[in-house]
Formats: C-alpha cells, structure tokens, sequence
C-alpha cells in the first residue's frame, strides 16, 4: 500500500479553485464577524443618548461582546479541532447573526449588554476556526498572504459599517445596523455544504475516502489508484487535541507569549474599534467626520494586513511582527498630537495598518507555530486569552474618557500596549514553528508516495 503525506500535499500545492473556495468562505464569514463587531463603535454615541448612560456605562456595554468573544474563540476552537470546524462555523455564524440583531430590540443596559455576550460567542468563536482552516489547506509559499487576506476581510467589515452606519443611523435609529446583522443566517447552509473538514480530523476518524477527495482537490493533477493510504506525519498526529499539547514538546514559554502577544494586539484594536469615533468627536470632529477616520483606519488595516502577509511569506514572519508592534506604538503615540486633519488623515491610515494590521498577521503567525491538529485550539486559546486585553480596553478607556485627560493621553496609553506586544514575540522561539517540523516538500513532492 502506498501512502501519501496529505499535509506535505497541501504545503507543495498550486493555488487552485479549491484554495480559492476556502478563501471565499473566510474572507466573507469575517466580513460579516467584522461588521458586527464594529457595528457597536458606530451606534455607541446613539445609544448612550437615547439609553441615558455615561462613558464608563457604556465601556461595559462594549465589553460585554468582547468577553463573549473569549469563551467563544477558546471552546468554538477548542471543538472545532474535536467534533468538525464546518459544523462550528456554521454554529459561529448563526451565534452572532441572530443575537447581533436582537440586540437592536434592546432597551436597557443590561439587556443590551447580555445579548452582545451571546453575539459574542460566535464573533469569537469562527475566528480561530477560519484562521487553523486557510492555513492548513494553504500552499505554504503563500500560507501568510492567503491567511492574513482572509482577515483583511474583517477591516470590510468595518468598512461597510462606516460607509452605511450614518445613513442607516439618521434614516432608521441605530436599531437598523443591528437588524441588517440577522441576514447571514441564510448562509449556513451552504457552508456545510461546500466547506472541507480538516484533514487531522478526517485522519482521526479513520475517514480515508473523504482525504481522497481532498487531496484530489488539493492538486487535480494526483493520479491515484485505489490503493493509497493518507497519512498524517508523527508531529501533527494528536489524539483529541487535547489543550495540554499546547505546552508539550517545550511550546510553553512561547504559547504564553503568543498570548501576550494577542493580549497588547487585541488592547490596541479595540481601544479604537470601541473608542475612535468618540475620540475624533472629543478632538471636534462631528459624526460624519469623526466615522471617516473610522473609514481610514479600516483601509489602512487591509493594507497592513495583505502588506504583512506578503512580507510574512518574503522574510521571517516573526521578524514583520516586531516591526509591526513598534510601528503601531509610534503612531499612536503621534495621533495625539497631529493638529492637521489632512496629516492626521495619514496617521490614522498608519496606525490601522500597524495595529489591526498587526492582530491579523499575528493570527497567522499563531495558525503557522501550532501543529495543524492542535491548530484551531492553539489560536483559539490565544485569541480567548487575548481577548482579556480586549474586554480591559473599553473599560479603561472609557474610564479615561471620563477623567476628561488631554487627548494625547488617551492615545499614549494604547502605545504603551505595543512596544510590550512587540517584546512578547521576540521571546518566541520561532523554531518550535509547526510548519518547520514538517519538512517543504521539493516542487513535485505533491506525486511521491511512499511504500508500507
């Protein structure tokens, strides 16, 4: 019998419709997780008005998601890598999608509140699935390009809601951005028909006629004669990815400062995602401006996150990474003290390219270190851990606001999460990389096989 290493199939792959499927299905699921996400940033100074809340109340009410998203992206990960990642997408997308729109039937505080946590568990939960998702099938010559792509389809997301809030705001109540959140419901269905398993998954079960359709999917060209066997190599075989095995083979030092890592990123991105349109209204700016900035920034975030996937994929992705962390620090810290608005215009720009830019390539970094049967827990765990940063950053922003601080102050204080996010990834230990304990196959590895 003859046996063919699929994950060495997937890293020599060409880029074909099937990656581009994968592709759609991602970039589209994080436009829409974007879009609720964001969502609240735009209609927060609405709903404090008409709910009556103060700048602290309404940091909780941000929050709320965000402590969601935690538990969402550890246990949808976590079971995503157990029971099948297309089921936990599809349940990820109806997760946010129904109580995204129910949170615009809200009339307190509280309710509000809650409903955003339930939303949350799925905005966070689908994130570390799609990420373990391209980069497994991904061609590794442009594993970090495709991944980090995948995610500038969160910044449009953003985008969508900064072109359209104003008017869905002014025209409808800021009821109306939430409803039209409900609308990908109708998606389910076709993700689990068209989006693969996992191939560790499928290798778990025992399932070998479904690895044969994939790794024809894979590369068209395979010839196969009935008589293979798809296998997996020692290091990516995990038996129920179990969370433990993000600390074995000596990952624990660097496991904990991939969550750090996620933590100073997730500070940094949602200090603004929560506080941007606010801020730029504090420095004079009125909504319609102040949402433009938003606009920028998310722009500026797309291109961060393609510019470092392809740096990422050219040089030593941890390397971009570092370099990214600082860049975001000094932008921030400029931003407080950038008077012209067509100056600040290129700052915000910068700063979005270097901060969300910089969370995205970070996940594909974090989908690139863990073993792709541990994949989807890996980034799960560090996006859930990180996400404390997230659920802080509202809170004490917020709290800041309130204090009435010179503005420069506000923004400082983001910077300061970047140079220690930059500090967590240079401790990493860049050789412990799943993808280096698997060797690249030579151009036309994706054909050799091997006797039992």
């Amino acid at each position: 019998m003859q046996q063919i290493d699929v994950i060495k199939l997937a890293n020599g792959a060409k880029f074909n419709k099937f990656h581009r499927l994968i592709l759609f299905w991602g970039v589209l699921i994080l436009v829409l997780d974007g879009y609720d996400l964001a969502v609240v940033g735009a209609a927060l100074p609405s709903i404090m008005k008409e709910m009556g809340v103060d700048a602290s109340k309404a940091g909780f009410m941000a929050s709320s998601a965000l402590f969601g998203m935690m538990f969402g992206a550890m246990f949808f990960g976590t079971l995503a890598d157990k029971i099948g990642r297309p089921l936990m997408l599809a349940v990820g997308v109806g997760t946010f999608s129904a109580f995204t729109a129910a949170a615009g039937l809200a009339h307190d505080p509280i309710t509000f509140s809650v409903l955003r946590f339930l939303a949350g568990l799925g905005i966070g939960g689908v994130l570390p699935v799609v990420t373990a998702q391209m980069g497994e099938f991904s061609p590794v010559k442009v594993r970090a390009r495709l991944v980090t792509l995948v995610f500038a389809g969160y910044s449009v997301g953003g985008v969508l809601v900064a072109l359209t809030g104003k008017q869905l705001i002014e025209a409808y109540g800021w009821q109306s951005v939430f409803f039209v959140a409900g609308l990908p419901v109708l998606l389910i269905p076709f993700i689990l028909k068209t989006m693969p398993e996992s191939m560790a998954t499928l290798h778990r079960k025992g399932l070998q006629g479904e690895l044969a359709k994939i790794a024809r999917k894979i590369d068209p060209s395979l010839r196969l004669s009935g008589n293979e066997e798809f296998v997996l190599p020692m290091a990516e075989r995990v038996a129920n990815a179990p969370v433990r095995m993000l600390f074995a083979n000596g990952r624990g030092f660097s496991t904990l400062m991939i969550w750090v890592a996620y933590f100073t990123g997730l500070f940094m991105v949602y200090s603004l995602s929560s506080w941007l349109t606010k801020l730029m209204a504090m420095a004079g700016y009125s909504l319609g401006s102040a949402l433009n900035f938003v606009l920028v920034f998310n722009f500026g975030a797309m291109v961060g996150a393609v510019g470092g996937g392809w740096l990422g994929d050219k040089f030593n992705i941890k390397h971009v990474l570092v370099a990214f962390y600082i860049v975001g620090a000094v932008s921030l810290t400029l931003m407080g003290f950038t008077k012209e608005t067509w100056l600040l215009f290129v700052v915000v720009f910068i700063v979005g390219a270097s901060t969300l830019g910089t969370q995205l390539l970070a996940y594909a970094y974090a989908g690139e270190f863990y073993p792709v049967a541990i994949r989807s827990t890996g980034v799960g765990f560090a996006s859930g851990v990180g996400r404390l940063g997230a659920i802080i950053a509202p809170v004490l922003i917020g709290a800041l606001v309130a204090l009435q601080l010179p503005l420069e102050q506000n923004f400082f204080g983001i910077a300061v999460a970047g140079l220690v996010g930059a500090v967590a990834v240079m401790l990493i230990n860049h050789n412990l990389s799943g993808d280096r304990s698997v060797a690249t196959p030579p151009p036309q590895a994706q054909n050799v096989s091997y006797k039992t």
